[in-house]
């Protein structure tokens, strides 16, 4: 961060002028006390450094642990069998984003949080770093002369406080007093019974400079879904990474919790994360689904052939968890295969109506549990490997996909084992990402074999 005369006042006014003019707004001429540090780690976990404004200023080169990327959910540490040197816990160095910069208005003090970009000592990139492994993919796009943009939806549940975790989780009291009630979807009663909460998500979100296309019930109770305007991949997902923070403040604010589980409550809809996804070309600013005469191009085939192709091959950095798999069950507005068709949620893959140039394709399978980074590098990784080979789609299933068989993997291990296998993948994400990927996956699914639930207590115990 230091300027070449060595100045630091006027090195701060300098990066000072880069901060969104959202983050100037929300400041007013006050003064920063202090600063968040942040990096996003595999599980989309906010980690990082907290400082003085003051320290901050100076510029002194900062750095983390690379073990901040061994971790599992858990907290407990995979063993990476293809790192050398694994263990002795090697310091990479943070860079900030200044473009990220946005308020923390929970805070009691005045406090602004800033995305960094993670690189090694000698200047290259942490291919462990989710940020990283979505630029990685833009960087690909932009070989073509392309660059994607996507749209993600964000469902999440409000809950009762749950402090016991072997207690089910239960919907939260709203403004009447009752329990939230499911199948409301939709309802604008059902939104405003939870009125407080959502003032403050947008509260949020406003002093954080984001924009909220709309906010809806969802099916499930106290159950919503906010959808975000398209936009650039890395800059989207940056606001995801950060949303999930600001509503599980909003949510803490109100007594009650924020959760981004999958399948939170085994009778209620799962949560997902669907994106949206189109492709534009550099020189012209055209769709390139669409053709000159209005149609869905050969990019547009290749893009979908592409994503029945290797989203299985990605469904672990789609649905990442144990609990992930849970929500692909029939006629519960989760898909269980890779089907596509226009206007029907049945199916992993729908293209929604649209005018021509507006033409896209939504992602249904992605878990709201995900890391959104890795999530979009994902879909988008596999669509580009389509529109590459010029693959050729399925046809256009035509009917109720949940009449047709569930192809989607059942397990997170299950998943684990296409990742490994698809070499195209492999090769597009590097050799020392996804094992280390995968190595995470598979120690956080053998550690909850190792859990003994209420159901084998309850059926198996004095029955077998």
């Amino acid at each position: 961060m230091r300027n070449s005369n060595n100045d630091p006042k006027s090195d701060q006014q300098r990066w000072m002028q880069q901060l969104p003019d959202a983050l100037h707004s929300w400041l007013d001429g006050r003064r920063l006390d202090e600063v968040e540090c942040i990096v996003a780690d595999l599980a989309g976990i906010s980690r990082g450094k907290a400082m003085p404004m003051k320290k901050f200023a100076k510029g002194d080169p900062l750095f983390l642990p690379i073990s901040i990327f061994f971790q599992t959910i858990t907290g407990e540490y995979a063993d990476l069998t293809d790192m050398e040197d694994q263990w002795t816990e090697s310091d990479v160095v943070l860079t900030p984003d200044f473009g990220s910069a946005t308020a923390v208005p929970w805070s009691g003090d005045v406090t602004m949080q800033v995305i960094h970009d993670v690189h090694h000592q000698d200047g290259t990139p942490v291919s462990l770093s989710p940020r990283n492994v979505l630029k990685k993919v833009m960087a690909e796009y932009d070989k073509y002369g392309w660059t994607p943009v996507v749209a993600p939806e964000m469902e999440f549940y409000l809950t009762k406080p749950n402090t016991d975790p072997t207690l089910p989780i239960e919907p939260p009291i709203g403004r009447t007093g009752r329990q939230g009630v499911s199948r409301q979807a939709y309802s604008m009663s059902a939104v405003e019974e939870y009125g407080t909460v959502i003032d403050d998500i947008y509260d949020f979100a406003e002093a954080q400079g984001f924009e909220i296309d709309t906010i809806i019930q969802e099916a499930g109770s106290g159950q919503i879904e906010i959808n975000l305007s398209h936009g650039d991949p890395v800059h989207l997902a940056d606001q995801v990474f950060i949303y999930k923070r600001s509503i599980r403040e909003a949510a803490l604010k109100n007594n009650c919790f924020a959760t981004f589980m999958a399948k939170p409550m085994q009778n209620e809809p799962g949560s997902a994360m669907h994106i949206h996804q189109s492709v534009i070309d550099k020189k012209t600013g055209r769709n390139v689904f669409n053709t000159e005469k209005n149609e869905p191009s050969n990019l547009f085939y290749g893009f979908l052939a592409g994503q029945q192709n290797h989203l299985p091959s990605v469904l672990c950095m789609l649905a990442p968890y144990v609990n992930s798999y849970r929500r692909f069950v029939p006629d519960d507005a989760a898909p269980i295969n890779l089907e596509w068709d226009t206007d029907n949620r049945t199916t992993g893959l729908r293209v929604p109506v649209s005018t021509a140039e507006n033409r896209r394709i939504e992602n249904r399978v992605v878990g709201m549990d995900c890391n959104p980074y890795l999530a979009i590098a994902a879909s988008l990784a596999a669509g580009l490997l389509g529109m590459i080979a010029k693959d050729t789609p399925r046809d256009a299933v035509g009917k109720d996909a949940y009449s047709l068989p569930h192809s989607l993997p059942r397990s997170l291990l299950e998943a684990i084992d296409l990742f490994k296998a698809d070499d195209d993948i492999n090769r597009f994400f590097g050799k020392e990402f996804c094992s280390a990927y995968s190595a995470i996956k598979q120690h956080e699914a053998e550690a909850f074999l190792q859990v003994i639930s209420a159901w084998e207590r309850e059926h198996l115990l004095l029955n077998v």
